[in-house]
Formats: structure tokens, C-alpha cells, sequence
């Protein structure tokens, strides 16, 4: 089993959080569920030429992309084939970092994978073969540092989406939006608009998003989970709200959770399926 990752440094760094690469033997289970995250990623399957999805185990219809696929933002979970995770490299964008790497809007692809081909052309052919020639973890993630810097060119963060999705990361109070709209400047539609083209999502559900995220967190941090402190430190209504809304972002209750997630907070074993 092997974990490599680099934190990539400036100018890469203002839309790349990090690279990684990882090998290691198939678990026991087939299949994991994914919790969303804002993050868009760059997922390439070096063990095979494919990329399978699952929107959930209810008949488990599966979607087939390429080897090398954009994972877009998320606010809904998936199914992955833990057959294909052996051996994988990939690309965690800052949040909102992905839309000008790519040049496209988030908020178009969220929730769905794509190939790389189809977003970058040509430019994407032949990089998984190289990777699979590279001499072992830190020559593969040198190669792809090399890679993503040519494709970023001279892309930029806009300063007011990474000032926004910070501080509703720090405090996803859905009540905080109007403050910080006003601190950009812009107008209400205006501002949601730019958020949504570069987050994915709206100011509003990626507050929600983050606030579940936090639940999360929180779940794996305490030995023994009190679900009613939890929803209150947490900025829910009260415990009823926090399970519907855990529901919504993950497919599963706030408890199925605990009892079912593995060693890594955004996959959990499927057992049985």
C-alpha cells in the first residue's frame, strides 16, 4: 500500500489544492459510497482505461467514463467500484479553482463526471500512458504537476469567489450570504451567478453542503455521537432538521454513517451489495 502527495506550489497553488497518488489492493467490499464535496477532482485510473459510476445500489445502473475523468462539485453522493481504486491518481482543485482551469462553468457539470478529452481536447492525449511509464509515485505526480501547469496557463481565481466560499466554509450560516454578497460589491444576482459558475453550486446550497460537512467531521471526532449537540453546534434547527438535510447531501442518516464509515471520511463501505 502506498500514499504520495504533493501540495503544489505558486502559481498552481491558488487553484490546486493537491495531487496524489495511491496503490493499493482491493478491500473486502465491491462497492463505496462518496459523500459530495465542493471540490472538483481530476480522477485517473491507472489499473484501467475506465472510469464506472453508480448513482446509487438501488440496481446499481452503471455509467462508463474514460480512464481519465473530471469528478465535478457535488452536493449529492454516489457509487463507486472499488475494483477500479487499486491503483489511481488524482487532482483535488481548490474550491472554485476548477472553473478557470478549465474554462468552464461548474455549475453546468455539477454532479456528473466527464472525460478529460472532452473538456481539453488533444491535450489529454497520451497523459495516462505517460503516467503509466513513469519511474514510481513521485515521478508520477512530477509528470502531472507538469501536465496541469501547461493547461493552467495564466487562470486566476476571482479574489471575491475564494474570499466567499472561505468564510462560508469557516461559518456555513446560510444568514452570512447577505453580508458577504455586500462585501464583494456586487448586486445579489450578480454575485450568485459568479458563484455558481465557478463553485457549482449556489451561495446557499454550498452553505448547506459545508454545514453537513461539518457534521461529518464532527461524527468522526467523537467517540460516542450526541446527535442533538451535534445539530445545534452545527447551526440546525434541531435534530430532525440535521438527519433530513444529512439525508439529502449523503443517501443515508446521520447514524447508518457512523455505523458504516471505514477508515477515509468520504467513503463508505457498501457491505452486502
Amino acid at each position: 500500500m502506498g500514499f504520495e502527495t504533493l501540495k503544489p506550489p505558486a502559481p498552481l497553488s491558488d487553484l490546486v489544492e493537491s495531487i496524489w497518488d495511491w496503490q493499493a489492493p482491493p478491500p473486502a467490499h465491491r462497492f463505496e459510497r462518496m459523500l459530495p464535496v465542493a471540490n472538483a477532482g481530476l480522477i485517473i485510473n491507472l489499473a484501467e482505461d475506465q472510469t464506472r459510476v453508480y448513482e446509487d445500489v438501488s440496481g446499481l445502473p452503471c455509467r462508463r467514463f474514460a480512464g481519465a475523468a473530471i469528478d465535478a462539485p457535488r452536493h449529492r453522493s454516489f457509487v463507486i467500484d472499488t475494483a477500479e481504486q487499486v491503483a489511481v491518481m488524482g487532482v483535488v482543485f481548490r474550491c472554485g479553482g476548477a472553473a478557470p482551469f478549465f474554462r468552464e462553468r461548474m455549475d453546468v457539470l455539477a454532479n456528473d463526471h466527464v472525460d478529460l478529452a472532452d473538456i481539453v481536447g488533444a491535450r489529454a492525449a497520451g497523459l495516462r500512458e505517460r503516467l503509466l511509464e513513469a519511474d514510481g509515485a513521485g515521478a508520477r505526480i512530477a509528470l502531472l504537476h507538469r501536465w496541469l501547469l501547461g493547461i493552467a496557463g495564466a487562470a486566476t481565481l476571482p479574489a471575491m469567489v475564494a474570499m466567499a466560499a472561505a468564510w462560508l466554509q469557516r461559518a456555513p450560516s446560510i444568514t452570512r450570504i447577505a453580508d458577504i454578497c455586500s462585501e464583494t460589491g456586487l448586486s445579489p444576482r450578480r454575485f450568485g451567478s459568479v458563484f455558481r459558475e465557478h463553485v457549482g453550486m449556489s451561495p446557499k446550497r454550498y452553505a448547506r453542503l459545508q454545514r453537513f460537512r461539518a457534521v461529518v467531521a464532527s461524527a468522526r471526532r467523537d467517540g460516542r455521537v450526541e446527535w442533538s449537540r451535534v445539530a445545534a453546534d452545527c447551526g440546525f434547527y434541531d435534530q430532525p432538521h440535521l438527519v433530513r438535510e444529512f439525508r439529502e447531501f449523503s443517501g443515508m442518516t446521520p447514524s447508518a454513517y457512523v455505523a458504516s464509515c471505514g477508515e477515509h471520511a468520504n467513503h463508505v463501505p457498501l457491505t452486502g451489495v
